[in-house]
């Protein structure tokens, strides 16, 4: 059925504001939540109508709300009526979401337990499109000295230099690091690369007294852990 044009015209009680202060925000639809967060449609199109348009582009059509993350505010400003202003509002959701997400891991994080590195990595890694390699540099106690982004693009043994991880490494003083990267695909089944990057870091560790503790593949809601599989 057809929305109507403006908010005014819907029963007050569907209205999201007012379903809102009286039910709560976790009984609005996505698309309601949107409107919350937009605010105002444009002339004969309700906010309401707006969001079921921006719930149609085809990353969100397949993803949802998650699918934001990937839309360019260049593309968001193609709708009519999603302006400039209206595009930053919706891209700051997913970066407010990937943060708070991330907030939450940080307060379980544990370098003994690989889930809780996979959760604390899972937001801001799940959604990137390309691999993207992290190196996680530890002290003797296990603390984190830093995090450094060393690659972007399709992570393969010719292409990733143990050298440039190594530097970062001495740079922090790290006796341990943690490599972690996603798969875009979603899978996080290590492919043959991965395996070949993996031992190729541990040795190279070894000779200069930095440990390789483990490496993590990011998939989509799922991971896979180098040291759970015996695999280091």
């Amino acid at each position: 059925m057809r929305e109507k044009n403006t908010i005014k015209d819907i029963p007050p009680q569907d209205r999201p504001y007012e379903k809102c202060l009286e039910f709560g925000a976790e009984h609005l639809t996505d698309a309601e939540l949107l409107a919350v967060i937009l605010r105002t449609g444009r002339r004969g199109s309700s906010s309401l109508e707006l969001s079921y348009e921006v719930l149609n582009l085809p990353h969100t059509k397949s993803q949802g709300l998650a699918g934001l993350y990937h839309l360019s505010a260049q593309e968001l400003m193609k709708i009519p009526g999603v302006g400039k202003v209206k595009a930053i509002q919706l891209k700051c959701i997913g970066e407010l979401s990937r943060r708070m997400s991330r907030q939450r891991a940080k307060g379980r994080l544990s370098f003994n337990m690989p889930v809780t590195i996979a959760d604390y990595y899972m937001e801001e890694l799940r959604h990137e499109e390309q691999e993207v390699l992290l190196c996680m540099m530890l002290d003797t106690k296990n603390h984190l000295l830093g995090e450094k982004r060393l690659f972007l693009g399709t992570v393969n043994a010719s292409l990733v230099s143990p050298r440039e991880l190594f530097l970062e490494a001495l740079r922090f003083q790290a006796v341990n690091i943690i490599l972690v990267h996603n798969h875009p695909s979603g899978d996080p089944t290590p492919s043959k690369a991965d395996v070949e990057i993996t031992e190729r870091v541990r040795q190279g560790g070894e000779l200069l007294g930095i440990h390789l503790l483990d490496h993590i593949i990011i998939g989509e809601h799922t991971y896979v852990s180098f040291r759970e599989k015996e695999r280091l």
